[in-house]
């Protein structure tokens, strides 16, 4: 299979893994909206639903396969037949389908929730690559909680899946259990001992139980994997999952790791901003990249060295991101040189020891408010003369 060694296609989920969390569930018009606005920041595969799970489902696999042309549309399924017709027939106004099955692979899943045994399974997980084949040429083949499964029994069904016409492997920690290292090792030891591994992409679906999904998946793609699985703001079930904005921020901002992704990053705050609306749910102040604090400044040591070169505190360019601009936030915690930069910018043009009376009037306000606004500060000034 050719492909660029150094580029990493994006998987989106938001629609689907996304949507599986209690409260948050889309009508096909908004799911085609947000549809297009991934479309518009470059995601590589946009998984679209579990067209068996639901008509809603279904239909929305339908009309999101006829609004968008340029990301594969992907539809999931369990690794049985019927499943996999369903997603035939939800795919059929895709341009680029792809589907997506798959089974456990851990010996907790194997045994206690397919009370099945390592040789059924496996055999299962080939027809199921082998049935869908037969109508899709782009299959992708998911091992379910691979995180917690034998490495070498991981191995012999990563090699019978890709023989069997896989064009992708998935490797999810589906409880979110991995370390870093183990994760990035378990990729490295496939990379390493699957002998027909060269003819799919290894792809990374981690989850946010212990908060390690976005350093998992970095683990995985320094160790191999090409693709990776997420969704905007981190959203699914449980804790979440990979919040794909801090991914591709990651690798852009490490230059080093040499990795590249097709995505336009400036849409990314937009984009949170409409998938938080739509699926009613916050997105937390201090989330990385796209919370409202993320290019905050409050700190007085912090907002010094901020204001003489922004380098010393910030990394990525809050444009870079598509957000409005960093703001540097007026509390308690501020210092002379804040109040100085928003009394400039306001229009007060102030001598070192007008500065150090505003300063001590700017404390006894700040100190009975949470954060000091233009309108405050305005009124702090009194009658003193706008430049």
């Amino acid at each position: 299979m050719l492909h660029d060694p150094n580029r990493v296609y994006v998987f989106d989920t938001t629609l689907r893994d996304g949507e599986q969390v209690p409260g948050c569930q889309l009508t096909t018009p908004e799911k085609i909206e947000i549809a297009k606005e991934l479309e518009a920041l470059g995601v590589d595969i946009i998984e679209a639903g579990f067209p068996i799970s639901s008509p809603g489902d279904f239909q929305s696999v339908v009309e999101l396969s006829k609004a968008v042309s340029e990301p594969i549309i992907c539809a999931l399924t369990r690794a049985n037949k019927g499943d996999i017709d369903s997603a035939v027939a939800a795919l059929k106004y895709a341009k680029r389908p792809r589907i997506h099955t798959g089974i456990g692979s851990s010996d907790m899943h194997i045994k206690h929730k397919f009370n099945s045994t390592r040789e059924d399974i496996l055999a299962r997980a080939v027809e199921a690559v082998k049935y869908a084949k037969q109508f899709v040429e782009d299959i992708e083949f998911y091992a379910e909680d691979a995180g917690r499964a034998d490495i070498h029994y991981l191995a012999q069904m990563v090699e019978a899946v890709i023989a069997a016409g896989a064009t992708v492997v998935n490797i999810p920690d589906t409880n979110g259990y991995c370390l870093p290292d183990q994760y990035g090792s378990k990729i490295k030891f496939l990379k390493e001992n699957v002998k027909n591994i060269d003819q799919a992409i290894i792809s990374v679906h981690c989850h946010n139980d212990l908060g390690l999904a976005t350093a998992n998946s970095i683990a995985g793609l320094q160790n191999g994997a090409r693709q990776i699985e997420g969704t905007i703001n981190g959203i699914g079930e449980r804790a979440g999952n990979t919040s794909i904005e801090e991914v591709v921020m990651i690798l852009k901002t490490h230059q080093a790791l040499g990795l590249n992704t097709n995505i336009n990053t400036k849409n990314f705050y937009e984009l949170s901003r409409m998938v938080s609306s739509q699926m009613r749910m916050p997105v937390q102040p201090n989330k990385a990249i796209v919370g409202s604090n993320a290019f905050a400044h409050s700190s007085g040591i912090h907002q010094d060295g901020f204001l003489k070169n922004r380098e010393n505190y910030e990394i990525i360019r809050p444009e870079d991101v598509g957000f409005p601009d960093a703001s540097i936030v007026l509390t308690a915690r501020s210092g002379r040189h804040a109040l100085k930069f928003h009394l400039e910018r306001l229009g007060f043009t102030l001598s070192k020891e007008e500065l150090a009376d505003a300063y001590y009037r700017f404390l006894t306000v700040a100190d009975n408010k949470l954060d000091i606004n233009d309108q405050d500060l305005i009124l702090m000034m009194g009658k003193q003369q706008l430049a």
